[in-house]
């Protein structure tokens, strides 16, 4: 059983983690903080290693914040077990750490492709130890295939572009997230990107990965075979839930309320390993942004001592790809129509995504005044959406 001064166990070092022991601090709570981090950093920041192919590791805070504030920095020590009826956690070692509340924000890690299993040059991109193993082989004219044309795959290609590397998206899709953004947007991406001189392929069935120790060539269902040197496996990712096996939370993502609260007494999730009920799709979303971590880590503080955190906004991201940025805001997943405006074969446009009507989302490349723009329309149900040219969902 937990004592008195267990105080407050945060189990995951990333930037959900972190802004939860900054908001108990900012908000008075004087008790035990205690951060647990799986990897031997300090928290740090994910989008600089897609975007910039970061090696150095972009602190969150400053090392001399933790003992500033009084939260308790453990590393290197991930989380093994839970067990909700004693109120601890097990760590490594087989330490076991009671806690008045917990909160458990141990991401997601990246999904593993089976039939490059075993291959040094096939890595994944989710830490910053995955960088380093990346960055140690890229140089110009190395061959570098991304699997999977998801943000996180874009972004890798067009960092490996400006280093120099010969760069090959092999997708399963028709199109990259059509599904999501429509049609239009995934032909634009596309385009993009094979200006810049990265080879894409659609369609694309992986059946054989040929090589010793390292993987020297894919060969794809049509029987086409691409040399390599490094892969990059950027084919989603699955939440870091297996240490809660047992406990009744589901290992495809924590079901929380809206401030984080799972079905567990003193228990709150945040960040991709949860699955926060959205209030506009009518379920429980997992959403794996960095704004969408920041803010629910936020949010589990407050309600953790006992305030109503604030409504959330519209879920938003942003992406930088070959000097640009993209930026994103709302629900697309649930609109009937797509206006596009922009001329179709520059780098300058935007999507508006609407239901019945009205604005649920936006997309702009470039245009961050418009993006700001289209998000106030989302907030006001009453506002007319933006005079656009219509295109098919």
């Amino acid at each position: 059983m937990s004592r008195a001064d267990d105080g407050i166990v945060v189990v995951g070092g990333g930037l959900a983690g972190l802004r939860c022991a900054e908001a108990l601090r900012k908000r008075g709570y004087d008790g035990r903080v205690r951060l647990i981090c799986g990897e031997h950093e300090a928290p740090y920041d994910r989008p600089p290693l897609s975007k910039e192919l970061s090696r150095t590791p972009a602190f969150l805070r400053e090392a001399g914040w933790y003992p500033d504030n009084d939260v308790e920095l453990v590393l290197g020590r991930p989380a093994k077990a839970l067990e909700p009826a004693r109120r601890t956690v097990t760590l490594a070692g087989e330490e076991a750490i009671g806690y008045e509340k917990l909160l458990i924000a141990t991401g997601a890690g990246a999904r593993p492709l089976p039939l490059l299993s075993g291959f040094e040059n096939a890595l994944p991109l989710r830490t910053v130890a995955d960088a380093r193993a990346l960055g140690a082989i890229l140089a110009p004219g190395v061959r570098l295939v991304v699997v999977g044309a998801g943000f996180i795959g874009q972004e890798v290609a067009s960092a490996a572009r400006r280093v120099g590397a010969s760069v090959t998206i092999v997708e399963a899709l028709e199109l990259p997230l059509a599904g999501l953004l429509g049609v239009d947007v995934g032909r634009r991406l596309v385009r993009m990107h094979r200006e810049e001189g990265v080879k894409v392929i659609l369609s694309a069935q992986i059946t054989a990965a040929h090589g010793d120790s390292h993987v020297e060539e894919l060969e794809l269902a049509t029987g086409e075979r691409v040399g390599c040197d490094a892969v990059v496996v950027g084919v989603g990712v699955a939440p870091a839930a297996g240490w809660l096996a047992g406990t009744g939370l589901d290992p495809s993502g924590v079901l929380t309320d809206p401030a984080g609260r799972t079905s567990i007494p003193d228990v709150f999730a945040a960040g991709d390993v949860s699955r926060p009920f959205d209030e506009v799709q009518g379920r429980h979303v997992r959403t794996e942004h960095w704004e969408a971590a920041s803010r629910q880590g936020t949010a589990a503080a407050a309600a953790m001592l006992g305030d109503s955190p604030q409504k959330p906004p519209p879920p938003s991201f942003w992406s930088d790809q070959h000097g640009h940025r993209l930026q994103y805001v709302g629900h697309a997943d649930i609109a009937d129509e797509v206006r596009i405006d922009g001329d179709p074969d520059a780098r300058d446009f935007s999507a508006l995504y609407l239901r019945r009507g009205r604005p649920v989302a936006g997309l702009a490349l470039d245009r961050p005044r418009e993006i700001a723009a289209i998000r106030r329309c989302i907030a006001d149900s009453n506002r007319p959406a933006p005079n656009t040219k219509e295109t098919d969902r």
